[in-house]
């Protein structure tokens, strides 16, 4: 088995193929602190790509509920078990095992993936009971058909007096697309070799022609977005919309456009990039990209599960009102790193997250022009003063595309008030 780095877990690891460098790499960033809930790019997503016969149960965007809603239903609680079944005890972090650069930023994963948790039960054959080379599981039919199961339920109701940053009753909505993984389990587990990576910009596809609907790549995704067609009898998963990341969608001009579930969402929690990558498939250093900046420079967002493995490719900026240990499950142990750098924001950052949804073309690099201070608020006990600067962001052409101020502009209207 080839031995790939994987920055996620700051250490090396087996997985079926060699690491590839691609020209760029899709990634997103997503800031679960300002979602509503709202759905919109989920029904973005379904009415563009999965309303035909046989999807009638895929989602390949859905926003669900945690701690206890899930599409499919459990799909994060019986990866982990099946993991701590294949490594009793032994799936923890080192916080301390790493060196603190982009290579090992978090510390040391010292348990097992869903590659190594497979490849102790490996035979000479280099199978795992003749068949799977990645732990998994597939769900029943039952656990797909509530993608919206336990929307909105708390753990419990909140006592009198309870603050941020963490309450005593909570639940966040969770957004979830294919991670577009550098080490993706499904392209790992499918014996037809039907699952690629494009080297022009990382997204993981599925080759229609060579699939036979196996399944072995919905078993072996932790993150379960692959989804078997029983009308067509092969998989289908998230394309990353990918003309129009090509720019050859007719709606996008001819420039590179952001996927549909981004363009429509009305929280302005996502944003969307192409990163340069190195040589391992590892993100090149790239400051002036706000991707690069926000996952590698503040540490403020996050992988989602990072013990699976994959090195997923989209990030988030977890919930400050979530008790620490659960979001340490489940984004690694960077999460209280996360919070501190996103609830006292630098000046940088600060700008940096106007960005979100300012513009559908894609942004590939950023200038901040600094302005005057406008106020001065109180975070923790500490003075943080607010400056309106401005952000500007620019296509991979270099030409500007977004300009924006940290201050919102007021705007008061003239005349009378309507007293309808």
């Amino acid at each position: 088995m080839p031995q790939v780095h994987n920055w996620q877990l700051g250490r090396d690891m087996e997985y079926v193929h060699e690491a590839g460098q691609t020209e760029r790499q899709f990634a997103a960033v997503f800031n679960i602190n300002r979602c509503i809930g709202c759905q919109t790019c989920s029904m973005a997503c379904k009415s563009t790509w999965t309303f035909a016969p046989g999807q009638e149960l895929m989602w390949w965007n859905n926003v669900e509920t945690k701690p206890y809603g899930g599409y499919p239903q459990n799909w994060d609680v019986k990866t982990l078990e099946l993991l701590e079944a294949a490594n009793p005890g032994g799936q923890t972090w080192n916080a301390g095992g790493g060196d603190g650069t982009p290579k090992a930023p978090y510390g040391r994963f010292d348990g097992t993936t869903i590659f190594e948790s497979a490849d102790a039960k490996r035979g000479a054959d280099g199978t795992v009971a003749g068949e799977a080379t990645v732990t998994g599981y597939i769900p029943t039919e039952e656990e797909w058909k509530a993608p919206n199961a336990f929307e909105d339920h708390a753990t419990t109701f909140p006592k009198q007096g309870v603050t941020l940053p963490e309450h005593e009753g909570w639940f966040f909505y969770l957004q979830r697309i294919c991670n577009h993984c550098t080490y993706p389990g499904c392209l790992a587990a499918c014996p037809r070799n039907a699952i690629y990576k494009r080297p022009e910009d990382g997204i993981v596809l599925v080759d229609q022609e060579r699939c036979r609907g196996y399944r072995k790549c919905v078993e072996a995704c932790p993150y379960k977005k692959t989804m078997y067609r029983p009308t067509t009898r092969t998989t289908e998963k998230c394309i990353a919309c990918y003309p129009r990341i090509e720019g050859t969608d007719p709606l996008t001009g001819g420039v590179p456009t952001e996927t549909r579930c981004m363009a429509a969402c009305v929280g302005k929690i996502r944003l969307q990039g192409l990163v340069k990558t190195n040589e391992d498939g590892s993100w090149a250093d790239d400051p002036k990209n706000p991707l690069y900046y926000m996952v590698h420079e503040e540490k403020v967002a996050l992988p989602l599960y990072p013990q699976f493995g994959t090195q997923p490719n989209v990030y988030y900026i977890p919930p400050r009102w979530v008790p620490r240990p659960y979001l340490e499950q489940m984004f690694g142990p960077g999460a209280q790193q996360a919070i501190d750098r996103y609830t006292k924001p630098s000046r940088r950052l600060l700008a940096i997250l106007q960005l979100f949804r300012a513009s559908r073309r894609i942004v590939f690099s950023y200038d901040i022009e600094r302005g005057p201070k406008f106020d001065e608020i109180n975070v923790n006990g500490e003075a943080v003063d607010l400056f309106d600067d401005t952000v500007i962001g620019y296509d991979s052409t270099g030409a500007e595309i977004v300009r924006v101020n940290v201050q919102e502009p007021v705007s008061e209207r003239p005349g009378k008030i309507n007293s309808i």
